[in-house]
C-alpha cells in the first residue's frame, strides 16, 4: 500500500498509521535525505527476519539504526567525547556512524565486533517517524536482490518489488546516493563507504574514498 505524504511537512496522522504497522511488527519503505529504506522497529525480532529474508541477506551484513537525534545516538552508541566532537557537525545528514553498541541494542543487530551503525537522517519523515515510536528504526537501503544493489528511486517500484511490505510513504522519488558510512571505532575516522556528503568530509576532515568492497546499510 502506497500512502502519498508531504516531504517537508509530513501529516502526522499518516506518520502514526506507519508507526501503528511499526509497532504491530511490520515493515515498511519511506524515504530519507539520501535513498528510499526498508525498515521496521528495533524490538520486532520476526519484522527483522522479515527485513533480512526480503532482500536477501546474510546475517552477517549490517543494518543500521536510524535515531531522531544526537541524544538518541548516545543511548545506543558508546559515545566517547572524541565521537562528539565529530559527529555534531555531520548531524542530521547523510552518514552512518559505526560505534561500539551499548546494552540497549539487540544481539541480533550487533557486528562480531559488538558495533552498531547509526544514522540520523536529514529528512522529517523519518525523523517523525522514529520519535513517534520512541525507538530506533531498523534501516536497509530499499534495493532488490534480483537487480542489484542500486537503490530503487520510484516509490511505486518499491511497492511493486517488494509486497510484503505493509506500506510505502510516498514522498516523490528519492537519490540514487546512499549516505557515507564512517568507522568510528579507532583513535581516528574511517571512511567504509562513499555516498552523500562526501564533499564536506574532505573539506573538514580530509577523508577520501575507500577502495575495495564497501558495506551495505
Amino acid at each position: 500500500m502506497r500512502i502519498e505524504l508531504d516531504p517537508r511537512h509530513p501529516e502526522p496522522r499518516k506518520i502514526a498509521r506507519a508507526v501503528q504497522s511499526l509497532r504491530s511488527g511490520e515493515c515498511i519503505a519511506y524515504p530519507t535525505d539520501t535513498v528510499y529504506g526498508l525498515g521496521c522497529a528495533m524490538s520486532e525480532k520476526r519484522a527483522v527476519d522479515a527485513l533480512y529474508e526480503m532482500k536477501r541477506m546474510r546475517r552477517e551484513q549490517p543494518l543500521a539504526l536510524v535515531v531522531p537525534d544526537l541524544s538518541g545516538i548516545s543511548r545506543f552508541a558508546v559515545m566517547q567525547d572524541f565521537h562528539y566532537r565529530f559527529i555534531k557537525h555531520l548531524v542530521p545528514g547523510p552518514y552512518v556512524f559505526i560505534i561500539e553498541a551499548t546494552r540497549e541494542v539487540p544481539k541480533l543487530l550487533m557486528m562480531k565486533r559488538k558495533t552498531i551503525g547509526i544514522r540520523v537522517p536529514d529528512h522529517p519523515v523519518p525523523l517523525a517517524l522514529a520519535r513517534e515510536l520512541g525507538e530506533p528504526i531498523i534501516s536497509t537501503t530499499a534495493s532488490h536482490p534480483a537487480e542489484g544493489e542500486d537503490p530503487i528511486q520510484d516509490p511505486d517500484v518499491i511497492d511493486e518489488r517488494f509486497p510484503q511490505l505493509s506500506m510505502v510513504l510516498d514522498a516523490g522519488f528519492g537519490d540514487l546516493h546512499c549516505s557515507t558510512v564512517i568507522d568510528l571505532t579507532a583513535a581516528e575516522p574511517r571512511l567504509i563507504r562513499a555516498g552523500a556528503g562526501m564533499e564536506l568530509l574532505e573539506k573538514k576532515y580530509g577523508l577520501r574514498s575507500p577502495n575495495g568492497a564497501m558495506e551495505e546499510y
